[in-house]
């Protein structure tokens, strides 16, 4: 009699072999017998050549490896030594800089210097920073954190974008175009670049004896004041002469007292 055997292909046997596999023939259990042991042993029976292996373009190492010489990779480009800071440009008001305390494992901080040449830093507050490169500055700062607040402090500043002024300077006397003008941030603004820049001297003006008053760090009471022969520079090419403007000083070219 044949009877429905439940099963998950719902296939019909007969009542003798119901509830198990229908037999197979001796040389049909030969035969798998021996593929599979050619299998285990790496080769396959129908062709006699050995199982290939998959292939892939992956490179050798675990994913932990990889990950981590991908992240040394990216943290080449951050510098985390002082010895390798800016020593060349002279921060002015107005500049932007990134500041970081390497030891605080933080992203940099954005600092701007005030109409004062002053910094808000993180911890110390007001700091000047006006007419220090990033390497000064960044040394000071590291000997006032390392007395207060730090073991170790590695204090890393770079300049994120530079003023367009770095202050003015103001001309008075005999020049064609007299009047303030603006310190450009990119280069140094000397004393014979704001005469060129004003026109030039009228026919009157004294060329050697350019007064510069400058004002001290100290205040009113410690004024500077340098008298320079701008006509050496300009006909005989005396350049050594020159001297580099900075923001605030009054330039007074007297006239001659002999006129011909």
């Amino acid at each position: 009699m044949n009877i429905a055997c439940a099963d998950n292909f719902k296939t019909v046997f007969n009542t003798r072999n119901c509830g198990r596999r229908p037999s197979l023939s001796g040389a049909v259990v030969l035969f798998l017998v021996l593929n599979t042991v050619s299998l285990l042993a790496g080769q396959s029976f129908f062709s006699g050549a050995p199982i290939s292996q998959p292939v892939t373009n992956a490179s050798h190492g675990s994913p932990a490896t990889l990950l981590q010489a991908s992240t040394n990779v990216s943290q080449a480009g951050i510098t985390n030594s002082m010895d390798t800071l800016d020593d060349k440009h002279t921060l002015a008001i107005g500049d932007v800089l990134s500041f970081r305390i390497v030891e605080d494992e933080e992203e940099p901080k954005t600092l701007v210097i005030t109409d004062s040449g002053d910094l808000e830093v993180p911890y110390i507050g007001r700091f000047p920073a006006e007419n220090r490169t990033c390497k000064q500055l960044a040394q000071e700062l590291k000997a006032v954190l390392e007395k207060e607040y730090y073991y170790q402090a590695t204090v890393i500043i770079a300049v994120d974008s530079m003023a367009k002024s770095r202050g003015k300077v103001y001309l008075v006397g005999p020049v064609r175009m007299p009047g303030p003008q603006d310190i450009p941030s990119d280069e140094v603004f000397t004393l014979s670049k704001a005469i060129l820049r004003a026109g030039g001297f009228t026919d009157f003006a004294d060329q050697h004896n350019i007064k510069i008053t400058r004002q001290g760090s100290t205040g009113e009471s410690n004024k500077v004041t340098l008298i320079v022969d701008v006509g050496q520079i300009f006909d005989k090419g005396k350049t050594e002469n020159d001297v580099a403007l900075k923001a605030g000083d009054l330039i007074y070219i007297p006239e001659r007292m002999i006129r011909f």
